[in-house]
């Protein structure tokens, strides 16, 4: 009896995972892809040029937003392209290159093409108006959306305030970087100390950023501020004999500022066929490190001039007191909740993203821990889990996959290897720093490709039906023996029984239009007997 009962639980279990998982809803960019945005019930007039254009704009606008906000470059082609296709424009092409889109457009034979150049002016991780430009998407394909409507939606998402405030975030980071500090194996001490000095980091950022100072200029600031705190505090430290190692503060204090997703990005558009764009946001990761690189190295000779000499840079893998993998689990699912709610992201994907992140991180500890396998193929495992896992789930609860996939990564990112490659380099340690820099672009790498893989396999799962069962239709086997083709289910009166969920409805709508064909024809029966006789007149 007690087996019965448990292989029930185990099979409403499995159902009940299955459907969470395999069904239910699609992302946009899936029902882009897989088939083509229906005719428009009223689309633009062509001859008009002031519709043409404007049509044109909300297309460049909307794919400004998706690259500020992430996007890879073949997703944003995609959906300017379905915009356009929504309106009645179909003879487009897309081209972006990194933060520039160009939009060519042939209405018919008898006019002139039209072009359209727009550029993106700044590129940050802003995850909520990813998800608002989503939905309007997925409004304006399902033909929904009039034009008029949709450039007054998208006006208020380019006008809109940020979620929360700018402090909740500032503390997001400091989370983020406690939580990087007890992955990398710090105590509670390095975890405080790489907090604090992440926020004072961003604080001190995104006011130069509001000042329009360049990029670089800013992390070489971020790392002469990573070096004051841990030098300082390692110098107190060290006097009552409490080692507080300073490479770890500098390393988590510095983890928000890496290129490390970036350089994955970076690769993504490179195996997606966008290989101009991969090779800049290539380039702009090393000037992004190296301007971290300088601020460091300014840092630490200012503190030799003020007395205080920092040991040399740990280049190997650190554990402390706090190293062990369930601790090392949990900080990286944490960090991923930090860094979403840094991103202003919303909380549903916040819940998802971190589950994600902790399945990933648990089978990244599972290959290299207990089976032994290399480290390289662990990430690669984690990264397809967070592809598939991640584009499952947030298919199922209506998320952009992208937001899933740049923060389920996160844990994984090979800032830190990256930082410490150039640095070795610098400081006349060619072959470690070497060693340092393949690993980083071996670990991104796998990242990348474990993430495009995992997305593919989770929308072809749930890619749309090709032909669903109709009366005498049903949807083609494709397999490596032809199955023999069953009669469908006949009704007394000759007629194709239909499917069952179609009963369903009826048994909790008596009167809904969902009922079968002969309980339809029973009901008009009896409205027509009424007609004909009817009761209760004067005529008695």
């Amino acid at each position: 009896m007690y087996g019965v009962r448990v292989s029930s639980f185990l099979s409403r279990a499995l159902s009940k995972s299955s459907d969470l998982l395999f069904s239910g809803n699609r992302a946009t960019i899936d029902a882009i892809r897989l088939a083509p945005p229906p005719s428009p019930l009223a689309p633009v007039d062509l001859s008009d040029p002031v519709k043409t254009h404007a049509v044109m704009d909300l297309a460049g606008r909307i794919g400004d937003q998706l690259l500020t906000a992430g996007s890879s470059n073949s997703d944003a082609k995609a959906q300017i392209r379905s915009i356009m296709s929504a309106y009645g424009l179909n003879n487009t092409h897309v081209d972006i290159t990194l933060n520039t889109i160009y939009i060519y457009s042939r209405f018919n034979e008898n006019t002139p093409p039209t072009n359209m150049f727009r550029v993106v002016r700044q590129l940050s991780t802003d995850f909520s108006r990813i998800t608002e430009v989503d939905r309007l998407i997925r409004s304006i394909v399902a033909g929904a959306t009039p034009l008029e409507m949709a450039q007054k939606i998208l006006f208020e998402i380019e006008t809109s305030l940020l979620p929360y405030r700018n402090r909740y975030a500032l503390a997001s980071w400091g989370g983020f970087a406690a939580s990087v500090a007890l992955l990398l194996g710090g105590g509670w001490a390095v975890a405080v100390v790489a907090g604090i000095t992440t926020i004072f980091t961003m604080f001190a950022n995104a006011w130069l950023a509001s000042k329009s100072l360049p990029l670089f200029f800013q992390n070489v600031l971020g790392g002469f501020a990573a070096v004051i705190p841990a030098a300082v505090t390692y110098s107190i430290a060290d006097r009552i004999d409490f080692y507080l190692p300073p490479s770890l503060i500098i390393g988590s204090s510095i983890v928000a500022l890496l290129a490390g997703l970036t350089l994955v990005q970076a690769l993504q558009d490179g195996i997606t066929g966008a290989p101009v764009t991969s090779a800049a946001r290539f380039y702009e990761t090393l000037l992004q490190t190296g301007g971290i690189i300088t601020g460091i190295a300014a840092g630490i000779q200012t503190m030799v001039v003020m007395g205080i000499t920092l040991p040399p840079l740990d280049t190997t893998q650190t554990a402390g007191v706090l190293g062990s993998v369930p601790i090392q689990i949990i900080s990286g699912a944490t960090a991923t909740a930090f860094f979403c709610s840094a991103c202003f992201c919303e909380r549903r994907a916040t819940v998802v993203a971190s589950l994600t992140a902790l399945i990933a991180s648990v089978a990244l500890f599972t290959v290299t821990g207990l089976l032994h396998w290399p480290g390289t193929f662990g990430t690669a495992l984690a990264a397809l889990v967070v592809g598939l896992a991640g584009g499952l789930l947030s298919r199922r609860y209506m998320i952009p996959p992208q937001i899933t996939a740049a923060a389920g990564i996160t844990p994984f990112l090979p800032g830190l290897a990256l930082y410490r490659g150039m640095s070795s380099v610098l400081n006349d340690q060619f072959v470690v720093g070497m060693s340092n820099l393949g690993f980083a672009l071996t670990t991104a790498t796998s990242l990348a490709a474990g993430v495009v893989l995992g997305e593919w396999i989770a929308r072809r799962i749930r890619r749309p039906r090709i032909l669903h069962r109709y009366q005498q239709l049903r949807r083609p086997h494709v397999g490596s023996r032809r199955l023999p083709q069953q009669k469908p289910r006949m009704d007394t009166d000759g007629r194709v029984r239909q499917p069952l969920h179609w009963r369903r409805r009826r048994r909790s709508v008596s009167k809904s239009m969902w009922q079968l064909d002969s309980k339809m024809r029973a009901s008009e029966s009896e409205i027509q007997q009424q007609e004909d006789h009817p009761t209760g007149t004067g005529e008695q």
